[in-house]
């Protein structure tokens, strides 16, 4: 095929999942790097071609395994490169993606020539050394090396908890997602949808989610699962944030890496790679909603990602009904939901396969680099016949958000990165009130469960009679026993200065 020299490819790809054997995991602690080094070897043999000599970067998305200082130092050693360039990202699942775009823009102004991009976690074999004692002796960097030969940073860093948030313990995904979910269950209780119907989609969507990871070899957990067993609580599948069982929450307890291989079209062809090896990043797009969850002016709608969506189809010359392979991010429910609706896709609907893995929950949640292993997912598939696919990448509280759009195909414009940002910053937001006393209504509303499925912490979010939004927690057990039970939204209540919930 004739293509631009400088049209930036995806030409390998590479997934681990060490899944744990007979033995203890302190007997072999594996580490986050030497995942990743072996996915970067496996992408390298799928590209087909020799094994390049030059590598321009190497870029790891951060990880919370283990603090290596330069985490992209040690894989590169492990894996035998010497890349002319080091970066991390910051945190956010949204970075993966972000880190293709950046790549593809850079490969196509000639500023790279070749890049691999990995990522990955350890996470379970962390938790478990750690709960035996055990030093894992993980590498790190010499503080002295770091200071002097620091990694690149390809991100900003966003700022997602108000002071407010924080003082008041709101801050883990686990809290926020579950909240969304009750907004969206009150929306579409206006549409005539009732609770206990709308329970049952959402447990049949994560059903389909199962069944894809029941089929992926790469996946952490194999085993499709029927929508009452996801929605039903039990002592194996508890509840966490109602209506949240375990099931429905992102599994981070795991050991995954991925991997990429990037490159000019020029630089395959002369390393003679296959070109039905080639996948095309045709777009990309990056932006983020307004970043404190407070001040957005719905909890039901996420405009950045109808903006951001709908940019990435423009730039790629395409339409969302050209796409027969979407992947959206699927650390909760709610943000498939959220995401589909924003895009104008029907989360409930069974002919519409919205996970290319299985998500977060089913194929691994290995913190911020689950979408690597979509994107990986994606040019396997298109390398299958697919058209084109869709990759949306989420970080924070459906907060950041990177979109890619990739083809069999060059798009005819070649590929093209853009952001609606400033039109996202011009909508409106919502002043979130602190330390203010008076009447209310229920938004939004979760309760949070300890270990042995009882109610003990109730929190909401109230619309003020002023129209500011507040905080409201309860540790009271009546009360959080009571959210727990039903749809509380609309609900009157008050809230007292110290942001205590008051039925």
């Amino acid at each position: 095929m004739a293509v631009d020299p400088r049209t930036p490819i995806v030409v390998g790809v590479g997934q681990v999942t060490h899944r744990p054997g007979p033995q203890s995991v302190t007997d072999t602690p594996v580490d986050a790097t030497s995942l990743m080094a072996e996915a970067v070897e496996l992408a390298m043999n799928d590209t087909g071609g020799r094994r390049p000599e030059r590598v321009d970067l190497l870029a790891v998305v951060n990880t919370l395994t283990w603090r290596y200082g330069d985490p992209a130092r040690i894989v590169a050693e492990r894996a035998g490169l010497t890349p002319a360039r080091r970066a991390v990202t910051p945190m956010g699942g949204n970075s993966p993606q972000a880190l293709v775009n950046t790549t593809a823009a850079s490969i196509a102004s000639g500023e790279l020539d070749l890049a691999v991009l990995t990522g990955g976690e350890a996470w379970r074999t962390r938790r478990r050394v750690r709960r035996e004692g055990i030093d894992p002796g993980w590498p790190k960097v010499d503080p002295e090396v770091l200071e002097s030969q620091p990694p690149e940073v390809w991100g900003e860093e966003l700022t997602m908890n108000s002071e407010h948030e924080t003082a008041l313990g709101v801050y883990m995904p686990v809290q926020v997602y579950p909240m969304f979910e009750s907004a969206i269950r009150a929306r579409r209780g206006s549409e005539g949808v009732d609770p206990e119907t709308h329970l049952e989609q959402v447990a049949a969507m994560w059903a389909r989610f199962s069944a894809v990871a029941a089929d992926n070899p790469s996946a952490w957990s194999q085993r499709a699962l029927s929508a009452a067993e996801i929605r039903t609580a039990t002592p194996t599948n508890r509840m966490v944030g109602a209506p949240y069982t375990k099931v429905m929450n992102s599994n981070n307890d795991v050991d995954m890496a991925a991997a990429l291989i990037m490159c000019s079209a020029e630089r395959a062809q002369a390393l003679g790679i296959p070109t039905e090896r080639w996948v095309f990043p045709q777009a990309g797009t990056d932006c983020h909603e307004h970043p404190l969850v407070s001040e957005r002016d719905r909890l039901d709608e996420v405009p950045a990602v109808a903006a951001g969506a709908s940019l990435a189809l423009e730039l790629a010359g395409t339409h969302l009904d050209e796409i027969d392979l979407i992947d959206l991010y699927s650390c909760f429910p709610s943000a498939v939901q959220l995401g589909a609706r924003a895009m104008g896709l029907d989360p409930y609907d069974a002919g519409r396969h919205l996970t290319l893995t299985g998500g977060l929950a089913f194929m691994g949640g290995p913190w911020n680099n689950y979408v690597m292993h979509a994107i990986a997912a994606a040019v396997d598939a298109l390398r299958e016949g697919g058209e084109r696919a869709l990759v949306w990448a989420n970080g924070g509280y459906v907060t950041k958000h990177s979109f890619g759009i990739y083809a069999g195909h060059p798009s005819a414009t070649g590929f093209r990165r853009g952001s609606p940002q400033a039109d996202i910053d011009a909508l409106p937001r919502r002043e979130c009130a602190s330390g203010v006393a008076g009447p209310g209504s229920i938004e939004s509303h979760t309760v949070m469960h300890d270990r042995e499925g009882t109610p003990e912490q109730a929190i909401t979010t109230l619309i003020l009679d002023d129209g500011r939004r507040a905080w409201a927690l309860s540790d009271d057990p009546g009360t959080a026993a009571e959210l727990a039970r039903g749809d509380h939204v609309g609900r009157a209540v008050r809230v007292d200065s110290e942001a205590r919930l008051l039925l």
